[in-house]
């Protein structure tokens, strides 16, 4: 459990913050942006879940989710390195990956088939969850620019955030009365 019991430590005010390694870095890092913006996901998703409490199972998923958010957070914040036992730094798993593609076909069986792209909105749920997958695709982007400027990830970790925002956007068509209330596209509509 994680004790806090000061919240303002004023270590952070020449703009360097502390890996989970006890490194400092600069608070614009690749990697502090990356878990930074899996943080402003987690935020969305728990925006999402004020609209989802009407079903439970539903809303039990967003509930994983949030959780596994800090735990990619954490895994995000200790730099993967090569000779890394085995559980000694709280990593994203491969199995955590496999479920979210198993939730991602289970409310996509009850969906109907896409006939158009869709536009974020409908229910408020679903507005919310397309507002947490937007977040979503940029933490991905910022952890990818992260990695190509040399910083070191877990693959689950990179694979756990692609595989989040297609589980996100289908949520928000399951959200949207499993399809009924969705706002589709009209192309060049308003030409």
């Amino acid at each position: 459990m994680v004790v806090l019991n000061r919240i303002y430590t004023r270590t952070g005010d020449n703009g360097t913050t502390r890996l989970a390694t006890g490194e400092a870095v600069s608070k614009a890092s690749g990697r502090v942006e990356a878990y930074g913006a899996v943080d402003e996901t987690n935020a969305c998703v728990g925006l999402a879940r004020v609209h989802t409490a009407g079903d439970p199972d539903f809303d039990a998923m967003l509930a994983r989710i949030q959780n596994e958010l800090f735990d990619l957070g954490a895994d995000l914040a200790a730099p993967a390195k090569a000779d890394e036992a085995a559980g000694s730094v709280l990593r994203i798993l491969d199995s955590q990956v496999a479920r979210l593609e198993q939730e991602i076909d289970l409310l996509n069986d009850g969906l109907p088939p896409l006939q158009s792209f869709i536009l974020p909105g409908g229910t408020p749920a679903a507005a919310a969850l397309h507002l947490a997958r937007t977040v979503a695709r940029r933490a991905e982007r910022v952890l990818v620019a992260a990695a190509e400027s040399g910083e070191s990830f877990s693959g689950p970790a990179m694979r756990y955030l692609n595989r989040l925002s297609d589980f996100l956007f289908v949520a928000a068509r399951h959200a949207n009365d499993r399809g009924a209330s969705e706002v589709f596209w009209k192309s060049g509509a308003t030409r």
